[in-house]
């Protein structure tokens, strides 16, 4: 019964994962991997201690994984620049950012912490913080 139970749990744990606010490749590897860690875990050791370790492998697996997708993600607008795409500023507006080519003011909100957005007036890619 208590392993049925916990399946369940693990199973609603893993939904909520997934409906989080991880907007990032990376997040959203380490929160699957934990998930999932944490059912095999479970399942296969009997315990919650073996459902933590299996979590604690699946999202750092899982943050491996989704960090290479976001920088395979990231080449396809070419070779970055010499030290790295450079971060926009904040200008204390929530969602709002400044520009660091042309201190331009865009909306970030739709953009994930450290995804790409290009500069219109330089055609140059920044990250958001």
């Amino acid at each position: 019964m208590t392993r049925k139970l916990f399946s369940i749990v693990s199973g609603f744990a893993l939904v909520a994962f997934g409906l989080s606010s991880c907007d990032t490749p990376t997040g959203q590897g380490a929160a699957a991997g934990a998930g999932a860690g944490a059912i095999i875990g479970g399942l296969a050791g009997g315990g919650p201690r073996s459902a933590a370790i299996g979590a604690a492998i699946g999202a750092a697996s899982g943050a491996l994984i989704g960090h290479a997708i976001q920088e395979d993600r990231a080449r396809q607008y070419g070779p970055p620049p010499e030290g790295g795409y450079p971060y926009a500023k904040p200008t204390g507006r929530p969602g709002m950012f400044l520009s660091p080519y042309t201190g331009r003011s865009y909306d970030l909100r739709g953009v994930p912490p450290g995804g790409l957005t290009r500069d219109v007036d330089t055609n140059q890619l920044f990250r958001r913080p």
